[in-house]
């Protein structure tokens, strides 16, 4: 897996946790003989790792200092196997017994540290990213290369660090979109007292979606989290055009115009507006865009998103929202729409009686 990172464009100074080649005595313990003469495994591995490793088993006070007390077997002890097997172990049959007894030990070589994560032994691989590659392009690069291993079910991959946190970063901002869109609709569905002029409005957010991406392109940046933020504060901005457009076409309406001449009335009325708030925010994001130093990373990140989105998607929403509002108004007119809606106004109107019936029967309850 490492060389496959290696070879991965846009990776540096990749390496790995696990190194080999540390030479190691492993014992192997004879467990039907250990437990004729009455010696406890557990005990054997505490006794090899208080003599070979030692361990602190009291302390020394001299003054006002206090010094810790170690214990472990002597030099010749413990770096021999010879003298290794010269140890002696506790027996609840013989009291103690030689370790070459009930062991054996085998030469070779293993891991200078062993890592664990629950439990379970882990090898971490690391890399770092050449400037202009995107982190979350390196991901998917790298999930394929796992999958095409092919490793057995015992093994199990998974990301750690700031590639942890991207992920769930972005498993976070895929909720916070939606919520948004849910949470816009409701108070523009509030707003216009229909339910048909939020999804108008709401098609701006779509579009705006291939601009900012185009814009990050543009401007040489990868997505990220705070690319991610950027767009939820496009999202936020980018639909007050439409609002702006089908708020005055509705009150020209009202005042008794006809659909086609409010719509084009409302578009020259409220462009002025738009185009003074659009340059406003647009100009107000520009130093973000533009800085330098520590953390300009980060600003860049989130205004290029905002700035291309927003200046991009503006002659297409004065264009896109007067004809989506047509075709929306034929629709709610038409045959099937008017038959929807009175299924609709029917289930609800059922539904009011039931819930009134049931709240009546149980206050009445109460009150007996």
């Amino acid at each position: 897996m490492l060389n496959k990172i290696k070879q991965m464009p846009g990776i540096v100074d990749a390496d790995s946790s696990l190194i080999l080649g540390k030479p190691e005595l492993k014992v192997s313990i004879d467990r039907a003989k250990s437990a004729d003469l009455g010696v406890n495994p557990a005990d054997i591995a505490q006794s090899l790792r208080l003599l070979v490793g030692g361990d602190q088993v009291s302390t020394y006070n001299e003054g006002s200092e206090q010094y810790e007390v170690h214990i472990r077997a002597d030099q010749g002890f413990r770096t021999y196997a010879e003298g290794i097997r010269l140890l002696n172990v506790p027996s609840t049959r013989l009291g103690s017994i030689g370790l070459d007894n009930i062991i054996k030990l085998q030469e070779s070589s293993g891991p200078t540290q062993i890592e664990r994560v629950s439990r379970q032994r882990q090898v971490m691989l690391t890399a770092n990213l050449k400037p202009g590659f995107s982190q979350s392009t390196i991901i998917e690069l790298l999930n394929k290369e796992v999958k095409s291993m092919n490793m057995p079910a015992d093994y199990v991959t998974g990301l750690a660090g700031r590639t942890k946190e991207l992920g769930k970063t972005m498993k976070g901002f895929v909720v916070a979109f939606l919520l948004s869109i849910i949470f816009m609709y409701i108070v523009l569905a509030a707003q216009f007292e229909s339910f048909i002029h939020p999804v108008t409005v709401l098609l701006a957010l779509p579009l705006s979606m291939p601009f900012a991406i185009f814009s990050l392109v543009l401007a040489g940046q990868s997505f990220n989290m705070f690319t991610a933020l950027g767009l939820l504060v496009l999202f936020g901005m980018v639909k007050k055009n439409s609002i702006l457009q089908i708020d005055h076409a509705n009150g020209l309406r009202a005042k008794g115009m006809e659909r086609h001449l409010a719509l084009v009335q409302s578009s020259r009325d409220r462009l002025r507006p738009i185009l003074m708030t659009t340059i406003a925010f647009v100009a107000g994001m520009t130093p973000l865009a533009i800085s330098k130093g520590s953390g300009a990373g980060i600003n860049r990140s989130t205004s290029v998103v905002v700035i291309g989105g927003q200046t991009l998607c503006l002659l297409l929403t004065l264009i896109v929202t007067p004809v989506a509002y047509s075709l929306f108004d034929d629709a709610v007119n038409s045959t099937i729409w008017g038959r929807i809606a009175a299924s609709a106004a029917a289930i609800a109107a059922s539904a009011r009686r039931r819930t009134t019936a049931a709240v009546s029967s149980l206050f009445g309850t109460f009150g007996k």
